[in-house]
């Protein structure tokens, strides 16, 4: 059976956040720009496949393909490690500053990587700009997703940040959960059916991801949505990911120290077995 047990995919979380931890500075910012790369495709894609089908619905089955490929090249995603090493932290196994400077280092590579398919996108989209975004209807709609995530919000005020908050925690909470699924089956066809289930949740009901923010907000800045670069980071960028944040430590790094005591399973691992026990 590829099935893990609860504690043991809790253990194995942790010992992931420690190995991240311990990442060179070289290797954070590659595999953040490959995630933040693969995230912007997939979002691409699914915005392309609700355009195509004229159903919303069909982008969220779509889009987690991204993150599989993520979890399985074992890529680095700030926001799925708000939650791993919110875990390790929690267990005492890694120290603040060097769980703060994976944090630092992926968030990075991500915003690199997902820039640089948005200006590749765009290139795409209006042959190096001699067509504008209204002749693409795929650019008409990042054009109108980047509005949607930043004047929308700013025109509510104080309750557009909070909804948008808000939507930032329920988003990683899902994708954390994909991280969760994905170590709970030893199987590649396991791990991918496990990531995929919860982060389809959180894209088919227009949940806020730092990450693919990081490539549709700029690109729609780029097709000419008329965003500024103040409104993009105080009315999405920021608040997303403090919401991501929150949302990965609470309700998964938190939770998942508090129930399936990733400690005990290592002792339990390491403890001698009984000859009596060997012989049964």
């Amino acid at each position: 059976m590829d099935f893990v047990k609860p504690a043991e995919m809790a253990k194995a979380m942790s010992d992931s956040g420690v190995a991240r931890a311990e990442l060179s500075v070289r290797d954070m910012l590659v595999r953040g720009m490959m995630a933040g790369a693969i995230l912007g495709i997939a979002t691409s894609l699914a915005i392309t496949g609700a355009v195509q089908t004229g159903v919303p619905f069909a982008g969220a089955i779509i889009f987690p393909v991204g993150f599989v490929m993520i979890v399985c090249l074992g890529l680095e995603l700030c926001t799925g490690n708000f939650g791993i090493l919110g875990l390790s932290f929690m267990e005492g196994r890694v120290g603040f500053a060097p769980m703060m400077r994976n944090f630092g280092w992926s968030f990075l590579g991500n915003l690199i990587g997902s820039l640089l398919y948005a200006v590749l996108l765009v290139i795409a989209l209006t042959n190096f700009w001699h067509t504008g975004a209204e002749a693409n209807p795929v650019a008409r709609k990042i054009l109108d997703i980047a509005q949607a995530k930043t004047l929308t919000y700013e025109e509510l005020g104080t309750a557009g940040m909070i909804t948008c908050f808000v939507k930032a925690m329920l988003c990683n909470w899902m994708v954390c959960l994909g991280v969760t699924m994905s170590m709970m089956s030893t199987s590649t066809f396991g791990k991918i059916l496990g990531a995929w289930l919860p982060v389809f949740l959180f894209f088919a009901q227009g949940f806020e991801h730092a990450v693919v923010n990081m490539f549709v907000i700029p690109a729609g800045m780029m097709l000419g949505a008329p965003v500024s670069f103040e409104q993009w980071w105080a009315w999405n960028q920021i608040p997303v990911t403090l919401g991501n944040f929150v949302g990965g430590v609470l309700f998964i790094s938190l939770a998942w120290y508090l129930t399936y005591r990733p400690q005990a399973a290592r002792r339990t691992e390491a403890a001698p077995t009984s000859a009596a026990m060997v012989t049964r």
